[in-house]
Formats: C-alpha cells, sequence, structure tokens
C-alpha cells in the first residue's frame, strides 16, 4: 500500500542532503519544503567527505577574473564561460552566507580568512573550516541550522525511486521509506543527490552514489549534458579501505611531492609539477602504475612532523592504513572522485523538464567544462543551490495528484561496476568503451535492480564514445589529441539508447 503525504502536498522537495540540498532548504525557508534524504540529515554524502574547501577569490591580490581564468583554464576549452563567469562571481557572497547560516571557516593570525592553495589555482583562495575536514565541518553547521527550522521538513531512510510525471510536467515523487511507500504530490522537485563514484570500484565517493538523480531526470526526459567526463582524483589512499579514503591536493598544495617506488620525482618536469591539473596528474601515475611500478605522495621535507597537526583526518587515515605520513611517504592511487557532467541546467537550475530543478554534481552548469578547478565544486553547490531555491520560490505550486505508477524495486550496482571500472577508467579507446556499450545496453533496458546504473553507466559510454578526442579528463589512446571544433553534447536517455543501438550493430556488422 503506497501512502500518500496529503499534509506535505505542494510543497517543493528537495532529495538530498549534501550541501546543495541542505542550503536550498535554509534560503526556501521561511517557506516549507521537504527534504527526502537515504540516511541520516548529512551523511552519506561526498559533501561531507570532501577535505578541501571552497574557491572564493577573496585574498588582496585575487580577483573573480583571476578565478575565472584558472577555471577556464582547467576546463580545458569546454566551460560555459558565462556560466563560470556567474558562478565564480558569487564566491564572495556564498562564503557571506555560509557564515550567516553557522559555517565558521578557519582564520589566519590577523583574524581574516585563511586561504590555502591547492592545484591549477593561481593564488590561494581555498576557504577550509577545521583544516582538512571542511566538508563534514559545512554540512554539521547546515544541517543544525535545518533541524533547527520548523518549515522544513526532514524524511530520513527513504530513497527516491521515480518522478511521478503528467503532460510532461512533474507532479510528485515517489519513495521508499522504512516504513513503507509513499508519495509526495508536488509539482516541484529538486534533486541534489551527488555524483557517480559507486559506479567505480575504485573511488572515493559513498558507495550509494550511482547518480540516481541523473536516472530520475533521464527517466523523465530530461536533458544530460557532459557525461563522459569523469574526473580521477589522482592521489587516493592506496590501501584496503572502501570507498578509497583522499589524499587532498592541499597536501600538495603545502609542498609534498609525488615520488615512485624508485624515489624519483616524476612530475618534475611537468607545467606546474604536482600542482598541474588533476587530468594531468592522474594519467601521470597511471603510467608510472602501468607500468608495474608504485607511487607515494611524499611529504617529509615539506610538513615532517606536522603532518598531523595541519591535516588531522588525513593523518588519522594514514594511520589506520600503517602509515605515519610525517615520516613515510604516502601510498596512492587515482580514484573516481567527481563528474563534471549530469543533467543540463540554466543558472537558475532548471532542467529541461518543467517542475525539476538539479543542483550539485548531479546537475551540469557548464562550470567545470572538460575538468573541474579544485574546490569550485562545493562553490558550485552552495550557489546553485541558492538559486534553484529562489527559482522554486518564485514558480507555481501544484499538489494535486496524478497517476501513481507501480514502485520500482530497489537499484543494485554489483553487474554494472565491473563493467564501468574495466572500460571506462583513466584511459579509453573505442574497443572498450564499445564492450561497455554492448554490456550496459541490456541491462538498462531491461527492468531489474542493474537498471537505473546501467542507464547512467551507458550515458558515460555513448558520451565518450562520441568524443573522438583526448580532452581534460577524457583521454583516449586512439585518439590522444584534442579536436579544434570541439564542444559540448546534450542527449536525452532516448538519444542515448538510439546511439548505444546503432553501436552494438555495427559492432555486429564488422564481425561478421
Amino acid at each position: 500500500m503506497t501512502e500518500i503525504l496529503t499534509h506535505l502536498a505542494g510543497r517543493p522537495v528537495i532529495v538530498g542532503s549534501g550541501l546543495a540540498g541542505l542550503i536550498a532548504a535554509l534560503t526556501l525557508s521561511p517557506a516549507p519544503s521537504v527534504i527526502v534524504t537515504r540516511s541520516a540529515l548529512g551523511a552519506e554524502t561526498s559533501s561531507a567527505w570532501a577535505q578541501g574547501g571552497i574557491a572564493a577569490a577573496l585574498g588582496a591580490d585575487d580577483s573573480a577574473g583571476l578565478h575565472l581564468a584558472d577555471t577556464l583554464a582547467a576546463g580545458d576549452g569546454l566551460c560555459d564561460a558565462g556560466a563560470a563567469e556567474n558562478i565564480v562571481a558569487d564566491a564572495a557572497g556564498t562564503i557571506a552566507a555560509l557564515q550567516r547560516f553557522g559555517v565558521r571557516f578557519d582564520r589566519d593570525g590577523a583574524g581574516g580568512l585563511a586561504l590555502g592553495l591547492e592545484a591549477a589555482h593561481s593564488r590561494r583562495r581555498i576557504v577550509h573550516a577545521e583544516g582538512d575536514g571542511s566538508g563534514a565541518a559545512i554540512i554539521r553547521a547546515l544541517a543544525a541550522a535545518v533541524l533547527a527550522d520548523p518549515a522544513i521538513t526532514v524524511i530520513e531512510g527513504a530513497e527516491a525511486r521515480q518522478l511521478i510525471m503528467a503532460d510532461g510536467a512533474v507532479r510528485g515523487l515517489l519513495c521508499a521509506g522504512a516504513g513503507g511507500d509513499f508519495v509526495l504530490p508536488t509539482s516541484r522537485v529538486l534533486l541534489a543527490t551527488g555524483g557517480i563514484g559507486g559506479l567505480y570500484e575504485a573511488t572515493t565517493n559513498p558507495a550509494g552514489n550511482f547518480g540516481q538523480g541523473i536516472a530520475l531526470a533521464a527517466r523523465a526526459g530530461a536533458a544530460l549534458a557532459d557525461m563522459e567526463f569523469v574526473q580521477f582524483h589522482p592521489t587516493a589512499l592506496d590501501s584496503r579501505r572502501r570507498p578509497l579514503a583522499l589524499v587532498s591536493e592541499a597536501v600538495r598544495g603545502e609542498g609534498a611531492e609525488l615520488i615512485n617506488e624508485r624515489g624519483e620525482r616524476f612530475m618534475a618536469d611537468v607545467a606546474g609539477a604536482e600542482l598541474a591539473p588533476r587530468d594531468i596528474v592522474a594519467r601521470a601515475i597511471s603510467a608510472e602504475i602501468a607500468r608495474g611500478g608504485r607511487v607515494f605522495l611524499d611529504a617529509r621535507r615539506a610538513l615532517g612532523t606536522g603532518f598531523a597537526s595541519r591535516f588531522p583526518v588525513i593523518a588519522e587515515l594514514c594511520q589506520e592504513a600503517g602509515v605515519d605520513p610525517g615520516l613515510q611517504p604516502i601510498p596512492v592511487r587515482p580514484a573516481v572522485h567527481y563528474h563534471m557532467g549530469g543533467v543540463a541546467t540554466d543558472l537558475d537550475g532548471c532542467s529541461s523538464v518543467p517542475g525539476l530543478w538539479v543542483a550539485g554534481e548531479a546537475a551540469s552548469t557548464g562550470l567545470h567544462g572538460a575538468n573541474r578547478l579544485a574546490s569550485n565544486s562545493l562553490l558550485e553547490a552552495s550557489v546553485m543551490g541558492m538559486r534553484a531555491a529562489r527559482s522554486i520560490a518564485g514558480s507555481d505550486a501544484d499538489g494535486s495528484l496524478a497517476a501513481i505508477p507501480a514502485m520500482p524495486g530497489r537499484s543494485n550496482t554489483a553487474l554494472v561496476r565491473p563493467i564501468v571500472s574495466r572500460h571506462l577508467g583513466v584511459l579509453r579507446n573505442a574497443g572498450a568503451m564499445h564492450g561497455a556499450i554492448a554490456a550496459l545496453l541490456p541491462l538498462a533496458e531491461e527492468e531489474g535492480p542493474a537498471s537505473d546504473p546501467a542507464v547512467v553507466a551507458l550515458a558515460i559510454a555513448v558520451f565518450a564514445s562520441l568524443r573522438n578526442e583526448s580532452r581534460g579528463a577524457h583521454a583516449r589512446t586512439d585518439f590522444p589529441l584534442k579536436h579544434p571544433a570541439a564542444r559540448r553534447r546534450t542527449m536525452t536517455v532516448a538519444q542515448v539508447l538510439e546511439s548505444a543501438h546503432a553501436a552494438t550493430s555495427q559492432d555486429f556488422a564488422r564481425s561478421a
């Protein structure tokens, strides 16, 4: 029996309780809203696991223009320059808003905001909270503010399974909770569900994040953008822990060096060295590992015994793995960390589906292009969460109920994860991508627990197969050069499936 929560009808529904979702609810207040979250509020979110902080041009030697230039350079020619300029310009106001909501950022000796340096930034502009525990500190403060706000209804332990549609627009959300299935009648849904790291075996993201929001939006007909661009963080802690723990770029920002098992600093002659863009560093580390070597992050000279005081969370994770980072090099390897692609939105967070907004990592605004600049993710989540909330507040509410579909089952990534990990890693080629498409297509088209994860993974594979170049986080061994006329791409799930069928038919014809 599916319960209809009529007492909440018409309220905006926010799916996810990471930074984008929490700040959206707080921005909507005192207007009432509902947060649906899979676990406890703020738990199991990539935001809470973020060690890096928020990029904001606040220093005397910095400007929004310099921040924009660094963003465009990291995006490798595929940023939407207008969107990037617009979002970066809101950074200072976003930091102020977070402080009003109770976030306490780290201060320097003079009482000003302490500004850190991360890869591909030309200035120190990373605002932290509690050192390398920035994400957890930010989420803790916002979650407390949400729980203290009577306008916000929080439904924990519930999973959004399907958008209810009528005449091409959102009319509700079908959810599965601990107490049974329920429906939230609403014409306004914000998806803030995070990334796709759970599709891979090696990831720094919560394992349950396989792109649920992308799947929900895609099934409802929303356009997807830039799905091929999956960022591999170059320095995940190489240990038995799953998901892998992250060794923040801020460690390299403090002077730590990358060395191989022979003690060679193999990034020394690369532009930017250890602080080169993430795709360059990830490829270099992957090449060392591919030849049978190992890679380490050596902070002994830069930080020594002061490592634990500067990076207490990372130091604890290293100790758990049997490494003293003040005295020993830290073993590292690339792992999926962030998805630049997602549901295509405008600068108000609106998707192509009426009544559906998307913010944070599940969205693709064009800010990141082919490769996200470090610490622009929490900036985007904050800016776009607030903008989506303001857009929602200015829209019409409708709590009338549409026909309720059958409840889909719980998703499971077990069949999809090995395919994605094998074929859609740091280095790609046509054979691997077509292999992924052939394996994922039947899973995406059947009604089963692998269906939604397979749809998201299939979109990544199809988008990747259509990009015949190497750019940003998308590296092809069979197309190592950049295409002179590269552009962003958007597709619906129907177009993804059509392209997948065409690809498999061509493979069949070639093999006949």
